[in-house]
């Protein structure tokens, strides 16, 4: 056996594109025999999807697909600070810090979202919103597509939504990526936009779109 051969699994040293056709990812692909719903709403569609696994082990899985998100990571104009909101995650039984962020209107621009919601949520207006990436956050069982925007240069118009921010800080980057370690901060959009701003701050080339 190579060095670089493990059974089924093989890596090459070209590109992206090669690695995929030499490691054999057709007969990698998990085959769907079907899906069928369970549940939706505006936000959600919940489904059930038979699966088959290249060593044909069959299973079933459920799969959650949710409505576009903007994430909005709010900088003071040096870059120094980022605003953070607090508020109760009843999920995971928390209180955390956060970015604001929620869900993309129905023929609503990603960068006028991001505005909406960062004054929603905080209070504080963006005068103009970037795009930096979209990730996803639970590719594994979840179609759940989130975009991280970054806005320098904000107004103060008024107060945030009570039923949705308990209180709302700007906070030292040194400061906010201690949180992320203290567990503080956990959610992933919200880690992403701070490592994003921690790069910025570290004079690193943003990622190209």
């Amino acid at each position: 056996m190579g060095p670089w051969d493990a059974g089924r699994y093989r890596v090459s040293s070209g590109s992206v594109r090669d690695v995929a056709v030499n490691s054999g990812a057709d007969r990698a692909q998990w085959i769907i025999h079907g899906e069928r719903l369970i549940d939706q709403n505006p936000h959600i569609r919940v489904s059930l999807a038979d699966v088959e696994l290249p060593d044909g082990i069959t299973f079933t899985q459920y799969v959650f697909r949710l409505r576009r998100c903007v994430v909005v990571l709010v900088l003071d104009e040096p870059g120094s600070h980022v605003l953070l909101m607090w508020r109760h995650r009843f999920i995971v039984g928390k209180w955390v810090w956060e970015l604001p962020g929620g869900y993309v209107d129905d023929g609503e621009d990603g960068a006028a979202a991001a505005v909406r919601e960062a004054e929603e949520e905080t209070g504080w207006r963006p005068r103009e919103a970037k795009f930096v990436l979209s990730y996803q956050p639970m590719i594994g069982n979840a179609d759940f597509p989130q975009d991280l925007y970054v806005a320098r240069g904000v107004d103060l118009v008024g107060e945030p939504a009570t039923d949705e921010t308990a209180a709302v800080r700007w906070v030292p980057l040194d400061e906010a990526a201690a949180m992320i370690s203290s567990g503080e901060i956990v959610g992933a959009g919200t880690i992403i936009g701070i490592q994003y701003a921690l790069m910025l701050q570290a004079g690193a080339q943003p990622p190209a779109h």
